[in-house]
Order: structure tokens, then sequence, then C-alpha cells
């Protein structure tokens, strides 16, 4: 089983990028996604950059794959992902409709389907599948049951992709939620989600932590955590995704690696992993329950 590292959801400054992806170029991750996915204002690495990063990783042996913004808002944003579709060198993530109408009419048939096209039904990923995508990456609400279903649903086998650690991507808006929290416009944001490595976590009245509010995009506050459901996992999934955070990816990524090659038990590397998250798991979503929740099947 393939390991993935998704696109890098929060702003970090451009050396700490460039610095994390040089750490991942010798670490046990299979798949590397790259490219701003989250918000068009996000200019410390433009795509330019991305290139390099991505020829960086595969000369180092990783199959870099260029990730496409979710929300597409402006001409200025086609205009990027007409670059990132009309190049030949990488495989190409589409994380919205457009992406997917650019992709087919370029007769492109190796592209992945993003988690943001929220594909539910054999149907629907059979006209991906048509127009061709040769991997999905399944939405992370999805519940292991109904994705064994819509895989027997499938005429033919499809590469797929479980997101299997990190926040929880939830929401996108065309509103900035990291710049409400400043008291600021979002044409006016000031970059203040810059350096917040792992986003600004909202808590209810009572304290509890809540969601995290990631500039337009809206997350779990607690953090997915698929470790110790690998032995139910395997047989419904090709490919298992990292969601990058703030610190210890590397440390995430090498106990999923030794669970999978049976150097350590899931059990005792989910145990390990509770250490090196910024916040409490969950696994709801997984077992068809709230995914707050943190289940243990008994």
């Amino acid at each position: 089983m393939k390991l993935s590292l998704g696109p890098l959801l929060y702003y970090w400054p451009r050396q700490s990028v460039l610095d994390f992806y040089a750490g991942i170029a010798d670490s046990p991750v299979d798949i590397v996604h790259l490219g701003e996915t989250v918000c068009s204002r996000r200019h410390e690495l433009r795509l330019d950059d991305w290139l390099e990063v991505a020829a960086m990783l595969a000369a180092a042996g990783k199959e870099a794959v260029l990730s496409s913004q979710s929300l597409i808002e402006s001409e200025s944003d086609l205009k990027t992902l007409r670059r990132i579709v009309g190049q030949g060198d990488f495989r190409v993530e589409a994380n919205d409709f457009a992406a997917v109408r650019l992709l087919a009419d370029a007769g492109r048939r190796d592209w992945i389907a993003g988690p943001t096209l929220n594909v539910f039904n054999p149907h629907t990923l059979g006209l991906l599948v048509e127009s061709g995508a040769s991997r999905w990456v399944v939405p992370p609400e999805m519940s292991g049951e109904v994705l064994a279903g819509l895989r027997a649903g499938l005429p033919a086998p499809l590469e797929t992709e479980v997101f299997a650690y990190g926040r929880l991507p939830l929401a996108h808006s065309a509103r900035c939620f990291t710049a409400r929290h400043y008291n600021l416009q979002k044409d006016s944001c000031e970059f203040r989600c810059l350096g917040i490595a792992d986003g600004l976590v909202l808590r209810t009245r009572e304290g509890e932590a809540f969601l995290t509010l990631n500039g337009v995009q809206t997350q779990s506050a607690r953090v997915h955590n698929l470790l110790g459901d690998l032995p139910a996992l395997q047989p419904h999934a090709e490919v298992l995704r990292i969601s990058p955070q703030g610190a210890d990816s590397r440390e995430i990524i090498q106990l999923f690696r030794a669970a999978l090659d049976g150097q350590r038990s899931p059990e005792s590397a989910f145990a390990v992993s509770v250490a090196h998250m910024p916040a409490a798991p969950c696994n709801g979503f997984w077992h068809g329950r709230p995914g707050v929740e943190q289940y243990v099947a008994v």
C-alpha cells in the first residue's frame, strides 16, 4: 500500500515550506501533492516554485502531483489552473470541476479526482473515469461501509486514496474566517494566516475545541487518525493520505509506514502517534458515526 502526502493546507513562510519538502524527499512517502489548494492570495510560493519542488521530489523517487485550487474565484485563478493542466511533467489532482473540464478537454487520462469533488456514488465516479481520472480521493466524511459498497458497484477497479490522517477539511467559503477573526476584510486580510502552522482553533462558550479556521477553509478541531483502523481499511484502498501539520509530519509518516510493513502493530503505532498530534484524535466518519468521535470497535 502506498503512502501519500496531501497538499499543504496552511500558509507557511516560504523557507519553512522549502525546508519541509526537502525533509520529505528522504521520507518513506510515495506520493507528494503540491500547490495552493485553499486561497489564491497565498503567494509565498508561485506555480514556478511548486514546479521546482515537484522536480526535486521526482528526482528523489517520489510521484509528484500538482493539486488544483478547491474554490476558483477569478480569471487569475483560471489562468493558473490552465498552466497546471497544460504542463505535462506531473499528474494533476482536480479539486474543482473547472479542472475536470480542462483536463478532459486536454485529453489527459492520468489525473486524480480530488476529495473536494465530493463523489458519493458509482455513476458520478464512472463519469470521472470516462473523463480521464485514474485515481480518486475519497471524501473524508465517507464511511468504510459506504466506500466498500461504492467500489463494489464500479465496472472496473479504480485506484482509491483515503484521507487517513490530519485535520478534516469540512468546507470552503468565499469568506475568509481568519480575516474575520482579526476584524479585517478578505481583500485586506494582511495575510494574517501566514505562519499559523495549524490554523486557529475555534472554541465553544464552554471552552471546548469545536472547529479550526484556516482562511476560507473550515476544518475539524480534532485530528482524523486511522492508524488504529488499518486492518479494516487496507482492503478498501490502495493509497493512504497524510495531511501535513506544523510539526512531526515525518514521524507520522514513519509510523504509518512501520504499521503497513508489519514492523509495528496498528494499535501500538496509533498509541505512539498521539504524542505527535496537535490535537485529540477522531475517527468517527470512517465508522459511520459523528466525525468528532474516537470510536473503538469492541
